[in-house]
């Protein structure tokens, strides 16, 4: 049974038009826009999982490839030949099929230009410290820019600051994004399997299922932000947030709300979008979206279960969830405040690695936690990601949004893409 108590979306497909209705929701829906359009920038990529700018404004585009290497695309639009970074061999050993697994993000340090630092997550064989029947383990490492080349990594540079231990091959998470605060912010999956039977998420002794943040520029390999919720208290001092299953993709609003906001991949329920604040509880495996969760079942839902954690501390709600009629997973977008599409100011787009609609979606923010997000699909002048998996949605140093896309499920499909939102045809 399915409790609806607290749920305030339901989503519904027609036929032509693809709209969300959301029922007893006092939220508005999204006036549906058009005049958005898709350019491909770049092909004949190996799965490609992120897109980043470093932000010292050559106009070059880093794009992550899940097999191991980063590559760069020129201010003139052109794929560079050689690779920015190339880690294949560090990493484990992918699955010929579906796989969770590999280089999953890259950041830049807010000071890149002067430094020459940045960060990737990446999962690599499993250590010999690590419980030995499970299955890799996850490293933050540190690299520097080569010195006599611009577009080159120095692969002798890596400096490991975290690891961390993973049973499955799923539910890596993997996102990295700098602060406001200078910090470094990383999202972590609960590790797996289906309804997290160890309970990762929920442990404060756990790295799995959290947002952690570390301090890279104070002490070696990271220092303790002294305002972490757990410092000096029983629990990991890294850890920022907890009760995630599989926080694949967050970003930062930079437009003013400085908001970090986790999209949440769902068990078989709910897919959702946090807001996450300092020591909050964001419910799985107690609750997905805003329903209960069964852990010993994964297959039932039940009517009651608790409103609070390990502590007693509330267990926070989501500001967006739909449901399994749109999509499989949601990925986790970020909020436009680009210049080249004044009708998305303000709203945050995100997509769905296989939504049935081959859409994308935005919601509006309210900024208010009493009041949830309307979301509608983004409606495009013409739809070039029907059929495809949504891997990702980068941002440009402008604030200008791209869509990463494979044809298949395994990371060594060579039909990836990366497409620019643009003004549709007409607009």
């Amino acid at each position: 049974m399915r409790h609806t108590s607290r749920s305030c979306v339901t989503v519904a497909l027609a036929l032509i038009v693809i709209q969300l209705a959301f029922a007893g929701c006092d939220a508005p829906r999204v006036q549906s826009l058009s005049g958005v359009g898709l350019e491909m920038v770049a092909d004949s990529l190996n799965a490609p999982v992120a897109l980043v700018s470093s932000g010292n404004r050559t106009g070059r585009l880093f794009i992550v490839e899940q097999t191991g290497t980063i590559k760069i695309l020129s201010a003139t639009g052109k794929l560079l030949p050689e690779p920015f970074l190339d880690l294949r061999d560090r990493l484990v050993t992918l699955r010929t099929a579906y796989d969770e697994r590999g280089l999953l993000s890259l950041v830049f340090h807010p000071h890149f230009k002067a430094n020459g630092r940045f960060f990737v997550y990446y999962t690599a064989p499993l250590r010999s410290q690590a419980l030995a029947d499970w299955d890799h383990t996850n490293h933050v490492s540190e690299f520097r820019v080569s010195a006599t080349d611009p577009n080159r990594a120095d692969l002798d540079s890596e400096r490991i600051l975290l690891q961390i231990d993973q049973p499955y091959y799923s539910h890596d998470g993997g996102d990295l994004a700098f602060g406001p605060d200078g910090y470094l912010y990383i999202a972590t999956g609960d590790g797996g399997p289906g309804g997290d039977p160890n309970h990762h998420a929920q442990s404060l002794e756990s790295l799995l299922g959290k947002v952690l943040r570390l301090d890279v520029d104070n002490d070696l390999p990271y220092a303790i932000p002294p305002d972490n919720p757990w410092v000096g208290q029983s629990g990991r001092d890294e850890i920022f947030a907890y009760g995630f299953r599989q926080p694949y993709r967050f970003s930062m609003d930079s437009g003013g709300s400085d908001a970090l906001i986790v999209a949440d991949v769902g068990h078989d329920g709910w897919e959702e979008v946090n807001v996450v604040i300092r020591g909050g509880n964001y419910g799985w495996n107690i609750r997905e979206g805003t329903d209960c969760f069964q852990p010993r079942d994964p297959t039932e839902l039940f009517s009651t279960c608790s409103n609070t954690g390990p502590q007693g501390e509330p267990l926070l709600d989501p500001v967006l969830q739909y449901s399994r009629d749109l999509g499989i997973a949601i990925v986790g977008g970020h909020v436009y405040r680009g210049e080249a599409l004044p009708m998305l100011s303000g709203r945050y787009i995100f997509a769905d690695w296989r939504a049935h609609s081959g859409t994308l979606f935005m919601a509006i923010p309210t900024w208010n936690d009493r009041e949830r997000w309307a979301m509608e699909p983004l409606v495009l002048s013409e739809n070039l990601l029907q059929g495809v998996f949504v891997l990702g949605l980068g941002k440009d140093a402008e604030g200008e949004l791209y869509v990463l896309t494979s044809d298949g499920v395994a990371p060594t499909s060579t039909g990836g893409q990366v497409f620019k939102l643009v003004p549709g045809v007409g607009a």
